[in-house]
């Protein structure tokens, strides 16, 4: 059955401005990137405390179609502080999606649309934290 996040996949049109965008919002370049030469077509970074990986792959090799606008499973990832990683995800040209909303149990939710179509989704989630060493 499921045993845990592994890679979660977006889609964009240009690549080298998706590259562009999340190695600013990570503050880390992608580990992997195919093909080694010419246009990319598939590139990912691996982040957090325990090294998810976020893949982006070119529109035009993606396995299925993106729908006409943001929509589907949201995936959400930690974040310490979901209010200013909202805001300045926006200030970086991100759109809102969901503002932040306090849940019970001092879970914090949020999500944005990148500048690419797909969906972010922030959590602050004690649960998370309650798993680290």
């Amino acid at each position: 059955m499921l045993r845990g996040l592994s890679t979660v996949v977006f889609q964009a049109d240009d690549l080298d401005a998706a590259r562009e965008w999340y190695t600013d919002v990570l503050g880390v370049e992608p580990y992997f990137v195919r093909p080694l030469q010419g246009p990319t077509a598939y590139l990912e970074y691996r982040l957090g405390d325990l090294q998810h990986e976020l893949g982006i792959i070119a529109r035009a090799h993606a396995p299925h179609p993106a729908p006409p606008h943001p929509a589907g499973a949201v995936t959400y990832w930690h974040v310490d502080n979901v209010r200013k990683t909202y805001d300045t995800l926006l200030a970086k040209g991100a759109t809102e999606h969901e503002a932040p909303v306090d849940r019970e149990a001092g879970f914090v939710t949020a999500s944005v649309t990148d500048p690419f179509g797909n969906i972010l989704g922030l959590m602050h989630s004690p649960h998370y934290l309650s798993m680290l060493p």
